[in-house]
């Protein structure tokens, strides 16, 4: 069974959801990052986790538009890939996957440290390799929460509860009793002295480990009941909530003790703790902390599994991921597959290699995501209806992209080029795997390619270059002429259908030189446009074929069209060739002058009689050209069961015969009529056999057909005097200007 059709159920209440954020950020943070915060900064390291918290804040608040307009799985990874196109998706989401990965990896390594402090784990020797006690410890729990996880989203949300509800308990009676023996004299100067304001970014950048779940709530935004007003509380509460309780904390341990009790203390909670309750109170956050890494490792590999589960699904990834479990209902194979990540990081990398790593993967998204957000909010797609809006706008996302990109620059180098390498394989990947594979431009790629004459050429150019190209094969229509409308739709469609592809119906409004086109824009009256392509529309819906529509403002007319085809990345355009098509003067020569310039692409000329499918000509000599004129024989006679005929004029008969049924043969069509003429009036061959025909499909230039007539003669000549349908058939391929005129020996 597929997951790419599947619906996850929705089983994840306020409270789960809550959970998630809040079980996966108070974590490691507030239990190992004190000690070496307030060596940096003194008091100052409050203000830090607070400044943290901040810019948390910021990307909260674009999250949880986002989510609330888009409630799907994926989370940050989605709206990145669905605003910015799958170029930056692929760099979100290997970055979120990753993230998370290193993440829990770093969780589950402070999971093993707590464990082995009170219980004793002998190292695991195996040969050459010894695995520390730590990782052991690690590596069992990550195995225990991937389970959990591949069991189901339900277990998961229950079990946050419980552990995120105890966790907070025990940090609440630890800051009561913290506040009973604060002495408030201990906080001045908040500012050190000797080092001043300085160290407050450097310390934000170190401890924004703890700020890393509030944006995974939305990596299961389809399993949230009620999205639109849980997600957004999720979110928000969770920032909330854990800056509050890392300040009180922080404060509570800084008013309470001497600061050097607290510099340099990797357990500087535990040992605060036991000054002030006791034995007792040491066991309790000892405890805290085993609940906080555990909680902290199951959601971030709950988030995680859901983000590799969308990129399958976008194709970014190989679909085989997004298998759902019969049972569980889970995407078993992405679980799998990152715990298997999480098991590899455990064992390669040490503790704060772990957690920088995950962090600054993370900063990169939520840098993505801000400006996704304005993406979508300049576009303005139909589809995108918030029920939640970023207050401030647009200078809450602008100040979030910013905080988080400059926020990378206070990590260690060596963390930065592991970033910069993980965001050059992203980009990699996507160009030598996804992009032919991948389906879905994103709103930024349409919205600079629909405003061609606007922006600057090398953005088009970019978007162009980078949109996906493979996973869909997609058949362009230029369409002008209601008259002929139905016909090219008709036969468009089948094309299409056939690679189950997708109609690009396209109208070219001509604006004359002397108006501008922003002008022309504000100003025109499209209806008809719009009446052209919505017909379209209906026409390619009732063969359940996918379409898009685009009006395009030109100074040119007829030009456009190969523009157009390369702006759209087709693989195939069919047009129309008569009188007025596409603003042409009713000559078909300017349709054979574009033909036998360079194309971007594969093209159908339709010189429309009627459509009727179910008697097919097709002449052929051979040449790439003739290849083309067969695949749409095939595909023609497959969807509407025509009968085909195969012409071939020759000097000799015997060799004539030879060819012709190679020919077919290689084509496909070895059951098609075989026709071979000896003669040297080509064009006369190919009008009589017409007579019987209802299409012609000729190639455009024929190897031994053009060498015998002036350039364009033959074509011209036989479109005029055939009573049938014709389509001319070129195919894309860089050929020299003798080839192009006279065919290849």
């Amino acid at each position: 069974m597929s997951g790419g059709d599947e619906e996850l159920a929705k089983d994840l209440g306020p409270l789960a959801a809550l959970t998630i954020g809040v079980g996966t950020m108070i974590g490691a943070g507030i239990f190992v990052l004190p000690g070496p915060a307030v060596a940096q900064a003194g008091p100052l390291a409050a203000a830090a986790f607070v400044l943290g918290g901040a810019i948390a804040l910021l990307t909260a608040l674009s999250a949880s538009e986002l989510g609330t307009a888009m409630p799907k799985s994926g989370g940050a990874y989605y709206y990145v890939n669905h605003a910015l196109g799958p170029l930056f998706g692929s760099v979100a989401g290997w970055a979120n996957w990753m993230g998370l990965a290193f993440a829990s990896a770093f969780y589950m390594t402070g999971f093993g440290q707590y464990v082995t402090t009170f219980l004793p784990v002998p190292d695991l020797s195996l040969g050459f390799v010894t695995v520390s006690a730590v990782k052991l410890v690690a590596l069992a729990g990550a195995a225990l929460f991937v389970f959990v996880n591949y069991v189901g989203a339900k277990e998961t949300g229950k079990l946050q509860n419980y552990i995120v509800v105890t966790l907070v308990g025990i940090l609440a009676v630890f800051t009561a009793f913290g506040a009973m023996n604060a002495d408030l004299s201990s906080l001045r100067p908040i500012v050190p002295p000797d080092k001043g304001i300085s160290p407050l970014l450097p310390v934000t950048g170190l401890v924004f480990v703890s700020y890393l779940g509030f944006v995974q709530i939305t990596s299961v935004a389809e399993e949230i009941q009620e999205p639109g007003k849980n997600l957004p509380r999720a979110v928000i509460g969770s920032v909330l909530i854990v800056t509050t309780v890392y300040a009180l904390v922080l404060v509570t341990v800084l008013a309470a003790v001497p600061n050097s009790v607290v510099a340099n203390n990797d357990t500087a909670v535990v040992d605060v703790a036991r000054m002030l309750i006791g034995p007792v109170g040491a066991a309790a956050m000892l405890f805290g902390g085993l609940l906080a890494t555990a909680s902290s490792a199951n959601a971030s590999i709950l988030a995680s599994s859901r983000i590799n589960f969308a990129m399958g699904r976008d194709r970014i990834v190989s679909t085989e991921l997004n298998e759902i479990h019969p049972r569980f209902g889970t995407p078993y194979r992405s679980i799998a597959i990152t715990g298997g990540f999480i098991f590899a990081f455990i064992l390669l990398a040490d503790v704060e290699t772990l957690a920088t790593a995950g962090s600054v993967l993370h900063l990169i998204i939520y840098g993505l995501l801000n400006i996704a957000l304005i993406v979508m909010r300049t576009a303005d797609p139909e589809d995108y209806q918030p029920d939640y809006t970023v207050p401030l706008y647009p200078f809450t996302p602008i100040l979030g992209m910013i905080t988080s990109f400059a926020l990378i620059y206070f990590f260690a180098s060596n963390v930065i080029l592991l970033a910069v390498g993980f965001t050059v394989f992203a980009a990699v990947w996507y160009l030598a795997y996804a992009r032919s594979r991948a389906t879905k431009q994103g709103i930024l790629g349409q919205y600079v390619l629909s405003r061609r004459e606007e922006v600057p050429d090398a953005a088009v150019s970019a978007a162009s270059s980078v949109q996906p190209d493979g996973g869909t094969y997609r058949v362009m229509v230029p369409l002008a002429n209601p008259a002929n409308q139905t016909d090219l739709i008709t036969l468009a469609s089948a094309l299409a259908k056939a690679r189950d592809g997708t109609v690009v119906a396209v109208h070219i409004e001509q604006v004359p030189d002397q108006t501008a086109l922003e002008s022309a824009r504000e100003r025109g009256d499209f209806a008809e446009a719009d009446e052209i392509l919505e017909r379209a529309r209906d026409s390619a819906e009732t063969f359940d074929v996918p379409i898009e529509t685009h009006t395009i403002l030109s100074h040119r007319s007829f030009e456009e069209v190969f523009d157009a085809a390369r702006t759209y990345d087709a693989d195939l355009t069919v047009m129309g060739w008569g009188p007025d098509s596409h603003g042409a003067p009713g000559r078909a020569e300017s349709a054979i002058d574009e033909l036998a310039s360079s194309l971007p692409c594969d093209f159908l000329v339709l010189r429309d009689r009627g459509f009727d499918a179910s008697r097919i000509l097709v002449p052929t000599a051979g040449g790439p050209d003739s290849d083309l004129s067969a695949a749409v024989a095939a595909t023609l006679r497959e969807r509407y069961d025509s009968t085909v005929a195969l012409l071939h004029v020759a000097d000799d008969a015997a060799e004539g015969e030879q060819f012709l049924t190679e020919w077919a043969e290689g084509h496909g069509l070895s059951d098609a009529e075989l026709i071979v003429e000896e003669s040297d009036d080509v064009e006369a061959c190919i009008e009589r056999h017409a007579e019987d025909a209802t299409m012609l499909v000729i190639g455009a230039t024929e190897r031994g057909l053009l060498s015998r007539l002036v350039r364009g003669t033959l074509v011209l000549d036989v479109v005029n005097d055939v009573d049938c349908s014709v389509l001319l058939a070129e195919r894309s391929r860089e050929r020299s200007l003798r080839e192009r005129l006279l065919g290849r020996e």
